[in-house]
């Protein structure tokens, strides 16, 4: 049996494909996925299966799309990918210090071409260091503010793409961590 993190792209998002977590945590029990956690109301799973994380994805996105009516990108990984791209980051974080700290996690490792003209660029108040998993993503005043967010990286790269916070992504490898205890 093995940990699988879920991050779900763009659900309970500004009132869009709302899906109760309770609700989910159910269907995917009902499902044959056993210890099923979520975390906050923004896509953050914690699931066990002996499934690969490519099968995980596939059945989790048939369940949603069968259950709920929602075409929802699903991203999976074991916990010691969570642990590479949390430990990788490049910009200085910590408990008390993270605010503006994201990880831009990437479904498909970006075309180097594009990677390279996008990482020349430069943005007032945000920087940003793309990897083949993650965009680790640095905004001095704030996600909110910032003209580098999920849908600008997806655009300019042409990939999928789903963003969490530090204080998510941490709270995820914890969650993540006693489960595998």
């Amino acid at each position: 049996m093995h940990t699988y993190i879920v991050f779900l792209r763009g659900i309970n998002v500004s009132g869009q494909k709302k899906i109760r977590m309770a609700e989910l945590r159910s269907v995917l029990s009902n499902a044959g996925f056993h210890s099923v956690e979520t975390y906050i109301q923004s896509g953050n799973l914690i699931v066990r299966s002996k499934a690969s994380e490519q099968e995980v994805s596939k059945q989790i996105h048939k369940l949603i799309l069968d259950t709920f009516g929602f075409d929802v990108p699903v991203l999976t990984l074991v916990y010691s990918s969570l642990q590479d791209i949390i430990e990788n980051n490049p910009y200085p974080a910590s408990e008390e210090n993270n605010k503006g700290i994201y990880f831009v996690m990437l479904f498909d490792a970006p075309d180097n071409a594009l990677s390279a003209l996008l990482q020349n660029k430069k943005f007032t108040n945000e920087e940003f260091t793309i990897t083949p998993s993650c965009i680790y993503l640095n905004c001095h005043e704030g996600y909110g503010r910032a003209k580098c967010n999920n849908n600008f990286f997806e655009g300019r790269l042409k990939i999928q793409a789903t963003a969490r916070n530090w204080k998510t992504m941490k709270r995820m490898e914890q969650l993540a961590s006693e489960m595998t205890e």
